[in-house]
């Protein structure tokens, strides 16, 4: 079982035991949301990324809502998340580009 965050550590900043950050048991569907410019440069990058640290992810599992102007698109992609270290590389990958707005 791995953690979703440093141990002993919550959103209020309180370092209680007893009150941690909800664990997340790996393997599990972890839903990846990629804000940024529309188009296809945005679409291949994320789809590359994906592919380099889930390789073979369903690609059926994947959500583009474009914003009000059409000059944003969120893209969400459900993935197998296999631990911690998969999605701290995942999130790196993706805010490298400056196509990317915002990863959560």
């Amino acid at each position: 079982m791995a953690r979703a965050d440093k141990p002993g550590s919550d959103m209020s900043g309180s370092n209680k035991p007893d009150s941690e950050a909800p664990k997340i048991e790996f393997p599990c569907d972890y839903p990846i949301k990629v804000v940024g410019k529309a188009g296809n440069e945005l679409h291949t990058f994320v789809l590359e990324v994906m592919e380099s640290h889930s390789p073979g992810f369903d690609q059926t599992r994947i959500t583009i809502r474009d914003s009000r102007n059409g000059n944003f698109q969120a893209i969400t992609v459900t993935i197998i998340a296999t631990g911690e270290p998969q999605l701290q590389a995942i999130f790196a990958d993706l805010k490298v580009s400056p196509l990317v707005q915002i990863v959560l």
